[in-house]
């Protein structure tokens, strides 16, 4: 290992969302002479080959076994081979590696003198106490997302009419004051019950994450700042760094081992999106996570049929936590063929950030998916959005989106709503109107002031060189 500086725990929360903005994070540490260990499970080991090879003097890895839990298939060790609802029982699971984590610590001749893990292993601030050791929270969702969920968890707020879906919950506090139906609000937080173990535990999860030394999100000031200002409010303390949008390194930008295998290589995506005009061609993507049903996907394609726009749509089939695999991700009959020429259908992992970040201009017009590091994503690119949210954190991140930058629009919401294909036709036609040319006007704007932020100077490559000096200075063993 490198003794250039000081030894980091980094510990990712194995959902691809989570994972690799935290990895891209770490890259960026070790080139600021941190030496660091990231911990993960053995399926999880080859997301981190392109990092490791970059960094094979800074950077070495902790493989622990997984620990079995009823709620998850054997051989599971990832949310990407679950269906949304395992978040829940992954935290759980994790938790078990607490105690080998600390055999660790009290066995290495040169332990790691801080940790810093996902917000969803809030559980390791306690570990980091009994270390005497600082532990600092990765934020993979936005300021905003972040302030109103763990808003949620310490104040609890109570419905008053328990059976009331619609009713409005809010912090008068949080800049904006922004309201959502229950329904909309995050459905880990909605299924609580007081009392109930694994709920009080999650529940510690998120208080921990508030207890912990400092906090690191995957933002700019130019973004939100208003939210960042409120956090550090909030929180107490300064120790609040924003230093997003964290992307790949381009040399490691688009292979397929950065999140998954793909049923069609990247330079074939970049060679068909090279023959295409520029602002032609819709890309619809719903994520790492969600799983549309048959009916839902049947009138997406249906309405891509209709609309005669060029597309790339990325498709992910049912999990093996899914019980009716038949009823989830399955593409019409004879689509593919109807659409040969003018449809790309990529089935597993998509090479996002190549298909948005083109040369000189972006040939994608806009996207349907907008969990956080899709939104950072489409705003470097300058690529407006359709949005659909479905869950997590996409209502808060449509808010910005659609209400506050207005470099997006609704189409509809809610996981088990269905888009008819006729609507879809009418929102991607919208797309070539002057209103549009306006949107996507102020999502360039907003593409220059990201990626300004992130050149040598802005705020995010400031505060990654103030926080890797806060490490090196500060977490000495």
């Amino acid at each position: 290992m490198s003794k250039s500086g000081a030894h980091i725990l980094v510990f990712p929360y194995p959902a691809q969302g989570h994972m690799l903005p935290l990895l891209d994070l770490t890259h960026h540490l070790a080139t600021r002479g941190l030496t660091i260990t990231i911990l993960v499970t053995p399926k999880n080991l080859p997301i981190l080959k392109p990092l490791l090879s970059t960094h094979p003097n800074s950077i070495t890895t902790l493989v622990l076994p997984f620990p079995p839990h009823p709620a998850i298939p054997a051989g599971v060790e990832n949310t990407v081979d679950l269906p949304a609802g395992g978040f829940r029982s992954m935290m759980s699971a994790l938790s078990d590696l607490h105690d080998p984590i600390l055999a660790w610590f009290r066995d290495h001749p040169s332990p790691p003198s801080a940790i810093i893990s996902d917000m969803f292993l809030g559980w390791t601030h306690r570990l980091a106490c009994q270390l005497s050791i600082r532990r600092y929270v990765f934020s993979p969702i936005g300021a905003l997302a972040y302030s109103f969920t763990y808003s949620l968890w310490r104040d609890m707020p109570i419905r008053k009419n328990a059976g009331d879906d619609n009713e409005m919950v809010g912090f008068a506090e949080i800049p904006n004051s922004p309201v959502y139906p229950w329904w909309q609000i995050s459905p880990v937080f909605r299924s609580y019950v007081r009392g109930d173990p694994i709920s009080e535990f999650i529940r510690d999860v998120y208080l921990c994450n508030g207890s912990s030394y400092g906090l690191v999100l995957n933002t700019f000031d130019g973004l939100q700042g208003a939210h960042l200002d409120y956090l550090v409010k909030d929180l107490g303390h300064d120790r609040v760094w924003s230093i997003g949008p964290v992307l790949p390194p381009s040399d490691r930008v688009g292979p397929t081992e950065r999140g998954g295998p793909s049923s069609i290589a990247p330079i074939e995506v970049i060679s068909w999106l090279d023959t295409c005009r520029d602002h032609t061609v819709v890309y619809a993507c719903f994520g790492s996570q969600a799983v549309l049903t048959n009916k839902q996907m049947e009138e997406l394609c249906l309405g891509l049929e209709k609309s005669g726009v060029k597309f790339i749509l990325s498709v992910k089939g049912a999990t093996r936590g899914h019980d009716n695999k038949r009823d989830y991700g399955s593409i019409p009959l004879g689509f593919e063929d109807r659409v040969v020429g003018r449809g790309l259908v990529i089935k597993g992992w998509a090479p996002q950030v190549m298909i948005l970040q083109r040369p000189a201009e972006c040939r994608v017009r806009d996207r349907r998916d907008h969990g956080w590091n899709s939104t950072l994503e489409s705003i470097v690119a300058g690529v407006p959005m359709l949005a659909w949210p479905m869950g997590a954190d996409n209502y808060l991140n449509a808010t910005l989106l659609v209400d506050q930058l207005d470099v997006a629009i609704r189409v509809c919401e809610g996981e088990e709503t269905v888009l008819d294909s006729d609507s879809l036709a009418r929102f991607l036609a919208e797309t070539t109107s002057e209103k549009w040319k306006e949107r996507r006007a102020r999502a360039m704007a907003l593409s220059k002031a990201a990626l300004d932020a992130i050149s040598e100077g802005g705020s995010p490559f400031n505060n990654l060189d103030s926080f890797a000096k806060h490490l090196s200075e500060n977490c000495q063993p």
